[in-house]
């Protein structure tokens, strides 16, 4: 029997090298746009312009004449061989938007409005707080069900406290990977990255939910069993049901990301990346989570730490 069990230690260790870089990008992104990811328009305000102009331009070109107006923050993207420029800036009204569609022609040459948004920042306040609030909800709800659910296990409480710090570690990687991608790229996230994220609580911890459920149904059968191999055993049953489940619902994730549109690809790469920590987490740091739990391991590490000579 392969023990999965057995090499926790470099799961979890895996896990920390996911999540450190994450963090070190979100303080790094702290410190140059004032938080730890890059917001879109949704949640700090102003102006989306899309447009396109029937000759290529040059984003730095298109971006200059908003400096001219006192806007040096507008951010300015070109796809279509230049052709399509998409304008993120500070709120303009209808007047200004006008004027500078103007002025554009004439620089530039004729040009089609493609998209005009304006999102106030009481938008992007209400978006943020309804995401945390789910996401508090979703944790207290979890460790509520998955208590009752295991009330005849000994220490039910430890499975849902599990299945919460999982799903916290999943919320912290899509964060970091953001993160770093905003730095190197400039990804923005925007109110899809939040329904992305509770999508993905939802199928990572259905899948969680199954290995801590045939641990249960394991524990009175093979009473003399030590806890670490009822665990290891109960991981392997289920092991090829998660990565069928999980494998199946990734590969329709890939082919929307390549071949769909480009105004989901973030929020598909979202998804994406969220089923395939989900998925690892499920397995090699839930579970794993569990057994550490039941042996004491982290207070016999603080211990020896303590105890090593200085």
């Amino acid at each position: 029997m392969f023990d999965i069990i057995g090499k926790r230690k470099w799961f979890l260790l895996i896990s920390v090298l996911l999540i450190v870089p994450g963090l070190m990008a979100m303080i790094i992104s702290t410190a140059q746009v004032g938080t730890p990811v890059r917001l879109s328009i949704d949640f700090t305000g102003g102006t989306l312009l899309e447009l396109e102009f029937e000759q290529m331009v040059l984003p730095g070109d298109v971006r200059q004449v908003f400096t001219d107006r006192d806007m040096p923050d507008t951010s300015v993207q070109t796809a279509d061989e230049g052709r399509n420029v998409i304008i993120r800036t500070k709120p303009i009204d209808a007047d200004l938007r006008v004027e500078i569609e103007q002025e554009l022609a004439e620089k530039f040459g004729p040009l089609t409005e493609l998209r005009y948004e304006s999102v106030g920042p009481t938008v992007g306040r209400e978006v943020t707080r309804a995401g945390v609030v789910s996401i508090l909800a979703v944790s207290v709800v979890i460790l509520a069900f998955i208590a009752f659910a295991f009330r005849r296990v000994p220490h039910a409480f430890r499975y849902g406290v599990c299945a919460i710090v999982k799903m916290f570690h999943d919320v912290l990687v899509a964060f970091g990977v953001f993160a770093i991608l905003g730095i190197l790229v400039g990804w923005e996230v925007d109110a899809l990255f939040l329904s992305a994220i509770l999508t993905v609580i939802g199928f990572s911890v259905q899948d969680v939910i199954v290995v801590f459920d045939r641990i249960r149904e394991n524990i009175p059968r093979r009473r003399g069993e030590q806890y670490e191999v009822i665990v290891n055993r109960s991981l392997l049953e289920t092991l090829h049901r998660s990565l069928a489940t999980q494998l199946n619902a990734i590969f329709i994730m890939v082919a929307i990301l390549l071949f769909g549109g480009a105004t989901i690809k973030q929020f598909i790469f979202a998804i994406l990346l969220g089923m395939i920590t989900g998925t690892y987490s499920s397995l090699c740091v839930a579970v794993p989570l569990l057994v550490v739990w039941e042996k004491g391991e982290v207070g016999q590490f603080f211990r020896r730490l303590r105890k090593r000579p200085a």
